[in-house]
């Protein structure tokens, strides 16, 4: 073989494995005539990252090849946020029913769930109302919110007080109101907290804010979601996951594990809210290593 002919040979075997090496992205239709964007990448048991709020898909980049590389590893823009559909004041949906009919259209019966913050209260919704399609579940920084549930519509005096939040922040102005939102973020961190600030900033900057300045339906189980789990105590092995940015290494006893048979929970040190962002090694490894526990 020539030489040109050795260099097309390696040219298409490198451009023939960075194909192989892309993520798959999609939407999965969901109710409402809703959209769910979705990226896929990995073999293996399914994973699904779910972000937190006034994020998206990104918050993932430190996780997202890494899991890929063990796991059949999807990330998901929720209703509202990122490249997803808009969410509406009228119409009623749970983040937890979009993310089960995302794992009906890409045929996954059981997955492996991590989420943070926001996308924690979404795992702890699922590990109470829908255990039966968890593989395992990993809640950061959250865990099942105690607010109201779907059942409950919202009354003349929370909608009264919506009224007034939404007015007061109308007078602050969004930018304000974004940048206090990425200092909230970043203030609980800890020695490597300031690397976090741009990648969160582009994704805050980006998000349209929508929520804060509308009066959302209930988007969350949460109380409905304890009640259950009060009742059915399910067996799902369970990390939850707190930062120590303070190195307090006070104890960690989330009152979810009370119901949680085969759950544990663990602080990472040196760390805030955004954990996963702010020492993603040290995530990464706490996660695979409770997943590799459980196979």
């Amino acid at each position: 073989m020539t030489r040109i002919g050795i260099l097309c040979f390696f040219i298409g075997w490198i451009m023939c494995s960075s194909c192989t090496d892309q993520a798959n992205m999609g939407y999965v239709p969901v109710s409402g005539e809703g959209k769910i964007y979705y990226e896929e990448k990995g073999e293996g048991e399914p994973l699904i990252l779910l972000h937190g709020h006034s994020l998206d898909t990104r918050m993932w980049d430190l996780q997202f090849d890494e899991f890929a590389r063990h796991y059949r590893t999807i990330r998901m823009d929720f209703r509202g946020y990122g490249r997803s559909s808009k969410q509406t004041e009228t119409f009623q949906f749970t983040h937890l029913d979009d993310l089960l009919a995302v794992m009906d259209y890409l045929k996954i019966e059981k997955a492996h769930i991590v989420g943070l913050s926001m996308g924690a209260f979404v795992a702890g919704d699922m590990v109470a109302m829908a255990p039966h399609r968890m593989l395992s579940c990993v809640m950061a920084s959250g865990g099942i919110r105690s607010v109201q549930g779907p059942s409950a519509p919202m009354g003349a005096e929370e909608s009264a007080r919506r009224d007034k939040e939404i007015a007061e922040l109308e007078a602050k102005g969004i930018d304000v109101y974004k940048r206090e939102w990425l200092e909230a973020l970043i203030s609980d961190g800890g020695s490597r907290r300031e690397e976090m600030r741009e990648p969160l900033w582009q994704m805050i900057n980006d998000w349209d804010a929508w929520q804060p300045l509308h009066k959302e339906v209930r988007m969350f189980w949460a109380r409905e979601a304890w009640k259950r789990l009060e009742e059915t105590c399910p067996s799902v092995p369970t990390l939850m996951l707190r930062g120590d940015a303070k190195g307090e290494g006070k104890p960690y006893s989330p009152k979810e594990l009370k119901y949680l048979p085969n759950g544990t929970a663990l602080l990472l040190p040196d760390c805030g809210h955004m954990m996963n962002m702010e020492q993603p090694e040290t995530f990464n490894r706490a996660v695979l290593k409770f997943l590799d526990g459980i196979k």
